[in-house]
């Protein structure tokens, strides 16, 4: 298998003793700086073996739905950051990851080739929001692994992989993880090497991104 930047790093996580508030404040949301889903369709492919057609478009629409409600949640707590609302976006994030857990622990990563890419885009929102670190690491590993087997576009490896190293203190490899405070990237191991990772995953050079997250700031 393919070993990509941010697969199966050794280090162990870091306290993480921050508010919801904070949190919230932090990670990055898909629906502004990372892949974009808004009006996706839900396609999936062929099940995979082992796995009934009828049940891949089940998990498809599920997870399509959680996505879609926590977009309108998060934009109502922007335009409208009342402490009610904001509670409600943090348990939605709870209640969300806790059934990404369950598909997960029942069939792997919900990857594009069981589910369709949108809503494969959508988990991975979920996962990006996910409360819980452990979790986003297990998962990260599991969506190297299918981006290295052709399942996964490689983008959502770059994602999931730079919010992790963010969140252990760590260097990020590709730049994709910015902070709001400063509209930066957060520090950035290697960077004369940069672009050629970003390349590797498919993703534009980092001028393009950040001149993007800008006007949408």
């Amino acid at each position: 298998m393919k070993r990509l930047p941010g697969h199966l790093t050794d280090s162990t996580p870091t306290e993480r003793d921050r508010t919801p508030t904070e949190r919230d404040r932090t990670p990055t949301e898909p629906d502004r700086a990372g892949p974009e889903q808004d009006g996706a369709t839900v396609q999936p492919g062929p099940a995979p073996a082992g796995v009934l057609p009828a049940l891949a478009a089940a998990l498809a629409r599920e997870l399509s739905r959680r996505a879609d409600e926590e977009r309108h949640l998060m934009r109502r707590a922007r335009t409208n950051p009342t402490p009610q609302v904001r509670r409600g976006l943090v348990e939605c994030r709870r209640t969300n990851a806790d059934a990404l857990g369950t598909i997960v622990r029942r069939h792997g990563w919900p990857a594009a080739d069981l589910v369709g890419a949108p809503a494969s885009t959508a988990a991975l929102m979920i996962l990006l929001h996910a409360p819980d670190l452990d979790f986003q690491l297990r998962c990260r590993d599991l969506i190297a692994q299918a981006t290295a087997d052709g399942r996964c576009p490689g983008p959502h490896h770059a994602y999931i992989a730079d919010h992790c190293a963010v969140e252990l203190g760590q260097p990020q490899f590709y730049g994709t993880r910015v902070d709001p405070a400063t509209l930066r990237p957060y520090p950035i191991r290697r960077p004369e090497t940069l672009e050629e990772r970003r390349r590797d995953v498919g993703l534009g050079p980092l001028d393009e991104q950040m001149r993007t997250l800008r006007r949408g700031a």
